[in-house]
């Protein structure tokens, strides 16, 4: 019977995607070259799944399922009969996914979707190799955390069979995510185009000396951003009126960044190696900003979110005419 999920990769995003999939009451394999690696994966995917728990988004019940659920391996091809869709989250390297979509498209037969999680790169780059069926091949990218933000993105690349696409689509609809289908597949797939425009736009204010970072921040937050989650940008036109917006248009987009390459604001604090958090320097001083307190508060505002959004669609569904 081909019910198991297949996540080749057992890191941060691996394990949150096996996470998602054993909570839709997959059985899931999370494989690594590495197999202390992918039992260390499945222990970080048992742990999303008590996170939702902890938070009231799943059951008791439903984890303990999902945790019996999960599985580690290191060999994929073990799942050929088995595997009803793989998912590649390793890391992002062309070559290292050409190589591995090349084997799997000879491994597993022509019905099971082959999955790229890829941020970055393109599906029809990674498929490059695969001769057998590319048509089955797709891009499906988590945002991270892939166990607490929604959406996936599902890119058809210029060799995906469209249908395919689609029903990998509602197979991730199907187990609580907000999939959407990018019909071409280019750089930046949807959501990082719209959130690449607004760095642009940030870092040149920042530029331009037209406000610091922490209020820069503080504005998107505090502004369009506590209104993104049930007020998106189109939605927001159309209510405003396409008229107002156009005007609005005319006066603002001159006076924007429109530049192709990044700000040399980059150029100037790579080189002096402030690479953000990590070295602890950037637009921030993180001897002074909490790194960890900020995720902290991404994770609970994410999952305060996702709580009030069930809870409208349990009353939507109970009063269809409100």
């Amino acid at each position: 019977m081909r019910n198991t999920v297949v996540v080749v990769g057992s890191g941060l995003m691996g394990s949150g995607i096996a996470c998602c999939s054993a909570l839709a009451g997959n059985p899931t394999v999370l494989i690594d070259l590495n197999y202390d690696n992918a039992v260390k994966g499945k222990e970080n995917a048992a742990k999303n799944i008590d996170e939702l728990a902890f938070n009231e988004l799943c059951s008791a019940e439903e984890a303990e399922k999902a945790k019996s659920l999960l599985a580690a391996g290191t060999d994929y091809s073990d799942y050929k009969d088995l595997a009803c869709m793989v998912i590649e989250a390793i890391f992002e390297n062309l070559e290292a996914k050409q190589n591995l979509f090349k084997d799997m498209d000879q491994v597993f037969p022509a019905e099971v979707p082959l999955c790229s999680n890829t941020s970055g790169l393109r599906i029809t780059d990674i498929s490059a190799l695969c001769y057998v069926h590319p048509e089955r091949t797709v891009t499906t990218h988590f945002w991270f955390p892939g166990h607490l933000v929604p959406l996936v993105e599902v890119v058809v690349g210029d060799r995906t069979d469209l249908d395919i696409a689609v029903s990998v689509k509602n197979t991730l609809n199907n187990w609580g995510k907000a999939a959407v289908l990018v019909k071409r597949d280019l750089p930046g797939q949807l959501a990082n185009r719209v959130l690449q425009a607004v760095i642009r736009e940030a870092v040149n204010i920042v530029e331009i000396g037209l406000a610091d970072p922490e209020d820069i921040d503080t504005a998107v937050k505090m502004g369009m951003g506590i209104r993104l989650p049930v007020w998106g940008p189109l939605e927001h036109i159309e209510a405003a009126g396409l008229d107002l917006c156009q005007n609005v248009q005319r006066t603002v987009l001159p006076e924007i960044s429109a530049r192709t390459d990044p700000s040399p604001l980059f150029a100037e604090l790579v080189d002096n190696g402030d690479l953000g958090y990590k070295t602890g320097k950037g637009f921030y001083d993180w001897s002074i900003k909490d790194m960890d307190a900020l995720a902290k508060n991404r994770n609970d505002f994410i999952i305060y979110a996702r709580k009030f959004m069930s809870e409208r669609k349990i009353l939507e569904a109970k009063n269809p005419q409100e």
